[in-house]
């Protein structure tokens, strides 16, 4: 009897399970990234002023970053600070963990523990906290569908779907609204 068969047998199996073994630990193909998928560029640690067609101040915006998308030209923000103008020459902060920025920057959405304080030196300061809120500084107003808890001295607002024209420092709930009376000491 011949070896020649089975040994020619034996390395045409171990010819294929090392192929077979080759195949299956081989790296995969780096991932492209398309143009839409990076930011054109990126900003660590900035503020900055954006200003509306007029010249005037649009807002004033700080976070450790933003990245811009090219193909749409929006913003996207990790725990952006906004100082927003309220037409008589002072500023609401409103802070979130995340924002994004509309490419004409009429826009601006917020998401995830929104705190707005009105102006420090306002006779009756007004804080207001929610989830959501898209600001419209260009028109001094902000809007949501969301809960929304606006403290005052001696009462606390809360209610779904809020609207507010900073300018007027009006502000309308759209259902569930609940008040409360808190005494102020003094």
């Amino acid at each position: 009897m011949s070896w020649r068969g089975p040994i020619i047998l034996l390395l045409l199996v171990g010819a294929l399970v090392s192929g077979w073994a080759v195949w299956k630990h081989r790296r995969p193909p780096p991932v492209v990234a398309t143009a839409s998928d990076r930011p054109d560029y990126v900003l660590h640690d900035f503020e900055l002023i954006s200003l509306d067609s007029e010249g005037k101040e649009s807002f004033t915006l700080r976070a450790p970053r933003l990245e811009r998308r090219p193909d749409d030209s929006t913003m996207s923000l990790a725990t952006p600070v906004f100082n927003v103008p309220d037409g008589s020459g002072k500023y609401w902060d409103i802070r979130s963990k995340q924002g994004w920025v509309s490419a004409d920057q009429k826009e601006i959405r917020l998401v995830g523990e929104v705190k707005a304080n009105s102006p420090a030196d306002d006779l009756r300061p007004i804080t207001m906290n929610t989830e959501r809120l898209n600001v419209f500084p260009r028109e001094n107003r902000a809007a949501t569908d969301d809960v929304v808890t606006i403290v005052q001295p001696g009462s606390i607002l809360r209610g779904r779907g809020f609207a507010v024209s900073t300018a007027t420092k009006r502000y309308v709930f759209r259902s569930e609204v609940q008040s409360r009376y808190v005494t102020v000491r003094r």
